[in-house]
């Protein structure tokens, strides 16, 4: 799995950024170090994120995520310091949101490039719909099918390895929570899609955003889908069906909310 190390002027700062990730991440969590503070007030060590990325060596990438630009500069020179060969990326996104969604990403066995873009990418749910998203953060797309803002947007269904059009499995479900495609039932779908070789992907039929990739919570979140509106989800895959399925019952069961919403 992905580790991460977080480095933040702030110790506090940091702790509480990956406490607010991990009520995102369903199962097992991904490996995390924290580099804070220098000689126990504010500011960044780089001997110390050396040390954080060493720890981390027996995992299968590491991404650093920043909250200030000194924080990126220490990064740099720490992998000058580093022991370890362990691949890294030092992530240039956001510092509460990047460290949400690489961590959901990384939870689900996404490779450290897609963890890293991830994490890149996750200003883009902060985005009005129909903004463009922030300079080199990119809206992750369904398997096959145009990005947001490309000249299809509108296309509900991922293509077939062999070109076809149609996915292997394929249902409408209504959105019943209160808050719909929030944050925590995005990282569900993550989680539930990255249990199944299928390739997942979910549209708003109300609003005809989409499609979004169901293996990125950022790519969920951007779709804005709300209470009342109709999703379609897709598959292509050796599992499509059952993976369609599984989203599907959460859909219905309402991620668990709708017995907190009538109390």
């Amino acid at each position: 799995m992905i580790g991460f190390v977080i480095v933040s002027h702030s110790e506090p700062l940091a702790h509480a950024a990956v406490d607010l990730a991990m009520q995102m991440v369903h199962g097992a969590a991904p490996p995390v170090r924290v580099a804070s503070g220098a000689d126990g007030g504010f500011g960044t060590d780089a001997a110390a994120i050396a040390d954080a990325v060493d720890a981390l060596a027996d995992s299968d990438g590491v991404v650093i995520i920043t909250d200030l630009g000194s924080a990126v500069i220490s990064s740099e020179l720490a992998l000058d310091l580093r022991t370890s060969t362990v691949p890294v990326r030092i992530s240039d996104g956001p510092f509460v949101e990047g460290i949400t969604a690489g961590m959901v990403r990384a939870a689900t066995g996404g490779s450290l490039d897609d963890v890293a873009h991830e994490a890149a990418a996750a200003l883009a749910a902060k985005q009005p719909q129909g903004s463009p998203a922030s300079p080199g953060a990119s809206i992750p797309a369904a398997p096959g099918a145009p990005a947001p803002g490309a000249s299809n947007p509108g296309a509900l269904t991922p293509v077939a390895p062999d070109g076809a059009s149609t996915p292997d499995a394929s249902v409408d479900a209504l959105l019943r929570n209160p808050m719909g495609l929030h944050s925590r039932p995005a990282a569900m779908v993550v989680k539930a899609a990255g249990g199944f070789d299928a390739d997942v992907a979910i549209a708003d039929v109300t609003t005809g955003a989409g499609p979004a990739s169901a293996a990125s919570l950022i790519g969920l979140l951007t779709l804005g889908a709300s209470e009342g509106d109709t999703v379609r989800i897709t598959a292509i895959g050796a599992e499509a069906a059952a993976a369609v399925d599984a989203i599907r019952r959460l859909v219905d069961d309402g991620f668990g909310e709708l017995a907190a919403a009538s109390a």
